[in-house]
């Protein structure tokens, strides 16, 4: 039953739930749209990391402050845009975080003039920022956008979209930024090295112009439509007994370590794996051909989160999510002890088992928080911000222990999810 209705006899009642069903319908249609587009500029940081990284001849750490400038924003950002997104509601929070998300597409392009690194980690921040907010408004109105027993399949269908913008992101970078860099390299002379680096930095401004021009029709599109408002939970739905404020809800913080340590196991092993593919003992590919390949990592979840939406209506949302955080884990010391196209396999395969994680993992902690929900999405989206930190410490074990040992740092990320499905979600 749709939030918002009371249950009653009365056939004005009925009419209502149904028009309104059939609004939420509409409206969950049109949100698909923006988990595309985030998914699809998210993972796009994927082909940046290896592109800039030879651009600007960095290490593996400092090619991860990529991931620390754009998930930093989710810190910094996500907490106001909740407060932002309850004072003008979920439709307006889009509409502000598309036009936001623009203007750091349309920055990309002073920066690849200017040739400076701190200036693409600028405009990587100001994107990340409009897609903070975005985030924070779509998915908790995705969870209120129905009954809360189906909220998990609802967002697991609307971030397999999501996935959908992951898989084709590596392929459209692949074609129009790494293509840049597939020859002329070997043996250049310090100027015709300089004049390839140009070349490879203005690659960057097509790409980032063209997703510009989508944000901003997105936002009028959003900002004409008409969209349901919907009402949080004025009650708690377990105990009855109204808490100070999201903090409150125990539930609620340990889904948002849960948040913390998917989002940064997932960002590490996207942001690493061009790199590792290129890796002698594991497949030998170059960028442009392992950014190929990394469309079926991306492509593993957004399979695996179509299958969840449906699968997730008779199965326990615990337990889905304690099976995948194991078989996860398994993927990942078989990658860490094999090499060759075993290795390559099964890290490609963990894609799979992460389809699931974050949506199931966020409806289950905003699940009971009523009024505290705007507030509790900001602190989950808060949480985003282990796509900052994790690839910058698994960087670090890169450059210390090797590329292919440094998925350790995963491994421990997974076992905690697996916690939190058996037994960290029903703390309240």
């Amino acid at each position: 039953m749709p939030r918002g209705f009371s249950v009653g006899n009365s056939s004005s009642q009925a009419a209502a739930a149904r028009g309104s069903g059939a609004n939420y319908r509409f409206a969950l249609v049109a949100l698909t749209s923006l988990f595309f587009m985030w998914g699809f500029i998210t993972c796009l940081n994927d082909i940046l990391i290896p592109h800039l990284r030879n651009v600007f001849q960095l290490n593996y750490t400092q090619s991860m402050l990529i991931q620390l400038c754009f998930f930093g924003a989710y810190f910094l950002v996500s907490l106001p845009a909740g407060a932002l997104v309850k004072r003008i509601s979920y439709k307006w929070g889009i509409v502000v975080g598309l036009a936001i998300a623009a203007l750091g597409c349309l920055l990309f392009i002073p920066a690849a003039s200017i040739r400076v690194y701190a200036l693409f980690l600028g405009a990587l921040f100001v994107l990340a920022t409009g897609i903070t907010i975005l985030q924070v408004a779509a998915n908790p109105y995705v969870t209120e956008l129905g009954s809360p027993e189906t909220a998990a399949s609802r967002l697991t269908m609307t971030q397999a979209f999501n996935s959908l913008g992951t898989t084709l992101a590596p392929m459209f970078g692949s074609m129009l930024i790494l293509s840049a860099a597939v020859s002329g390299m070997e043996g250049a002379s310090p100027d015709q090295l300089e004049a390839l680096r140009v070349t490879e930095a203005d690659a960057v401004k097509f790409p980032y112009l063209i997703l510009a021009a989508a944000l901003l029709v997105l936002a009028a599109i959003f900002a004409a439509l008409k969209l349901p408002h919907v009402e949080e939970e004025e009650n708690h739905q377990t105990t009855g007994q109204e808490r100070s404020s999201a903090f409150a809800y125990p539930h609620l913080i340990l889904g948002a370590i849960g948040i913390f340590v998917y989002v940064g196991a997932e960002v590490a092993i996207g942001s690493f794996l061009v790199n590792f593919l290129a890796e002698p003992t594991i497949a030998g590919l170059s960028e442009a051909q392992a950014a190929n390949y990394v469309t079926y990592y991306w492509g593993g979840a957004m399979v695996g989160r179509f299958i969840g939406a449906v699968a997730m209506r008779y199965i326990d949302d615990g337990k889905a999510l304690a099976f995948n955080a194991v078989v996860a884990i398994i993927l990942l010391l078989l990658t860490i002890s094999l090499s060759g196209q075993v290795a390559m396999g099964t890290i490609l395969a963990i894609g799979l088992f992460n389809s699931i994680m974050f949506p199931t993992i966020f409806s289950l902690a905003l699940r009971g928080l009523g009024r505290h929900t705007s507030q509790g999405s900001g602190i989950l989206c808060l949480a985003i911000v282990g796509g900052a930190l994790l690839p910058v410490l698994q960087g670090l074990l890169a450059d210390t222990i090797g590329i292919q040992h440094a998925f350790i740092l995963p491994v421990v990320c997974y076992l905690y999810i697996a916690f939190y499905g058996l037994k960290g979600h029903r703390l309240s």
